[in-house]
């Protein structure tokens, strides 16, 4: 999903511009100091406080001059508004947020409204549209049969938590000012491997078959997860 970002971003804005940066929701911070490392200048959101620190204790590890581009503040995603200005950001992040959010439209309407002109936002949500796929490929099959008309699923932490389709996600995109500019899968194929499971010594190989899959119909269509990049108009 970087690598997604990156193209974005690069095809999106000049190159060696410092950008504005959005991250909401940003757990440990892995997506925030990646961009902060690429020189630009960060802003994470978090709620949760061990992810807080997580990130606190990453951070503290990188250079001064990158430890300088990024800050970390505590507070909702939903609440955008009371921490920041409309207009702040050039790109703003929700990545993996949506699914914990029962009424997503209200939230995102907030990010949108972060979005300077032109700005860039980024989504990474489960995919409503392939809720079948996790339990098919595993042999459950009464949870594959319960999963096709449902938008709501258990994750491997355990919570019920909810799903977006494609459809449906893009309208909203339309709707709020930032419609939808491009679309990737992510974790085509490796959606059921194991939680710690080994890096396979063809590692490259293997992200070089996720993300040609991510960008290729009819693949992207039945990955785990969606990634959709909106601009703000």
């Amino acid at each position: 999903m970087a690598r997604q970002l990156d193209e974005q971003i690069a095809g999106r804005f000049p190159v060696g511009q410092r950008l504005r940066v959005l991250d909401v929701g940003m757990g440990q911070g892995t997506q925030a100091l990646h961009l902060a490392r690429a020189g630009h200048q960060v802003t994470g959101l978090e709620q949760d406080a061990k992810m807080i620190a997580a990130a606190r204790e990453a951070l503290s590890g990188e250079p001064e001059g990158i430890r300088e581009r990024m800050r970390i503040i505590e507070g909702d995603g939903r609440d955008t508004g009371v921490h920041f200005l409309p207009g702040s950001f050039d790109v703003v992040l929700c990545h993996g947020v949506l699914m914990y959010v029962n009424e997503p439209d209200p939230l995102l309407a907030g990010l949108a409204r972060m979005l300077a002109p032109g700005g860039l936002l980024s989504l990474l949500v489960r995919n409503g549209d392939a809720l079948a796929m996790r339990p098919g490929m595993s042999g459950d099959w009464a949870g594959t049969l319960g999963a096709f008309d449902t938008t709501t699923y258990r994750n491997r932490l355990g919570l019920d938590v909810r799903a977006d389709r494609l459809d449906a996600l893009t309208a909203t995109l339309a709707g709020i000012g930032a419609p939808l500019h491009a679309w990737y899968g992510v974790r085509v194929f490796t959606d059921t491997a194991a939680d710690g499971a080994e890096i396979p010594a063809d590692v490259e190989t293997l992200l070089a078959a996720e993300e040609r899959a991510g960008r290729t119909d009819p693949y992207r269509r039945v990955a785990a997860l969606l990634h959709l990049c909106g601009v703000r108009g």
